[in-house]
């Protein structure tokens, strides 16, 4: 335990038994020399598998716990004393949120203003020297500024919110919330919003994940609308990069775009998956994309989404090293090499 007074070299992330949260930890074990405090109710989509050898590792520790359970994450923050909170904890899904929008309410809404609250008390117990370095990094998605025409221009960090679905609109007030928490008590919280990530081990109901399961099932592979929505992609290690780039000099007060500057179709992209399965995993019935079927549209879908690094890139020196071309091969390799990841929604749905 760290004395009273002193922050101790580890960081505390929520959501770390998820996709970006687990990406994340791997990435700063394998760079840093900071101790992990993972903390995860492991709900559906949480599995520590996530984090692959890096589970086991002496600097990593877990801690099963809803966010909203705020006297133990007091008590996680009195006892082990991070230089930062990372907070991805949060329901994801916009078809879940749809179907239904109370977990979203409870996880992304109450869930942060607890966490908030919990890392408020303990922000200002802080030593002055200590307060001046301590972070609560909150993790959210481009999905608040709602949707662009083709022509307009991306994102920025002072678009307006104007989220669609009751996902993206919970993601909206806790970003606020965190602001607020900011201004007001001077925490020294940043916002990031990241753009549609994808890598290895995701949850299968994802669009690639999904693509991939369905397709090498034989099955039909429903594409909303005609396809024509279009998404921003970016590869999970360059976004748990940006995360660390932002933990380490970030300004508080501040938010942050972080995209892969990779524009494309829904059906453009599964055109480019079907080819990367024809050529890495063929099948005698044919090319994949005759499985392709355009499907009933999700109410409010929005149409596209495109984001402006210029302030990251030009504030923290990140962007992106992968080309979505190489960056969707890995990919593709990573679930043939593993294919019963694409079953574990069979089980959780």
């Amino acid at each position: 335990m760290t004395p009273a007074g002193k922050l101790s070299p580890c960081i505390m992330v929520t959501g770390g038994a998820g996709f970006i949260g687990s990406a994340l930890i791997r990435h700063l074990l394998d760079t840093t020399d900071r101790h992990i405090l993972n903390v995860d109710k492991l709900t559906y989509s949480g599995d520590l598998r996530t984090l692959g050898s890096w589970q086991d590792d002496p600097r990593h520790q877990f801690f099963q716990l809803d966010i909203n359970d705020q006297e133990s994450i007091e008590e996680l923050l009195a006892t082990h004393r991070p230089e930062a909170v990372i907070h991805l904890a949060a329901e994801s899904h916009v078809d879940r949120s749809i179907a239904g929008p109370e977990a979203f309410i409870r996880t992304n809404v109450d869930g942060t203003f607890r966490l908030l609250e919990a890392a408020r008390g303990y922000f200002e117990g802080l030593s002055r020297e200590d307060r001046a370095s301590f972070r609560f990094i909150h993790v959210s998605t481009d999905e608040v500024f709602g949707d662009l025409g083709p022509d307009d221009p991306p994102f920025t960090e002072t678009t307006p919110y104007a989220p669609s679905s009751p996902y993206s609109a919970s993601k909206a007030a806790s970003d606020h919330l965190a602001l607020a928490w900011h201004r007001t008590y001077g925490l020294p919280v940043i916002v990031t919003h990241c753009s549609n990530n994808y890598g290895p081990y995701q949850f299968p109901e994802k669009f690639i994940p999904r693509l991939l399961a369905t397709a090498l099932a034989g099955k039909d592979i429903p594409v909303y609308g005609k396809g024509e929505n279009v998404r921003d992609w970016l590869f999970v290690e360059d976004h748990a990069k940006a995360i660390e780039r932002v933990w380490q000099a970030g300004r508080p007060g501040r938010r942050y775009n972080i995209g892969g500057n990779n524009e494309v179709r829904n059906i453009d992209l599964a055109r480019t998956l079907c080819g990367l399965l024809d050529e890495m995993a063929p099948t005698p019935e044919g090319p994949y994309d005759r499985l392709i079927r355009f499907v009933t549209d999700r109410p409010g879908h929005d149409r596209r989404y495109a984001i402006d690094n210029r302030r990251i890139q030009g504030e923290l020196g990140w962007e992106p090293a992968h080309a979505l071309e190489d960056g969707l091969q890995a990919t593709v390799q990573w679930y043939l090499d593993h294919p019963e990841w694409l079953h574990r929604q069979q089980d959780t749905a």
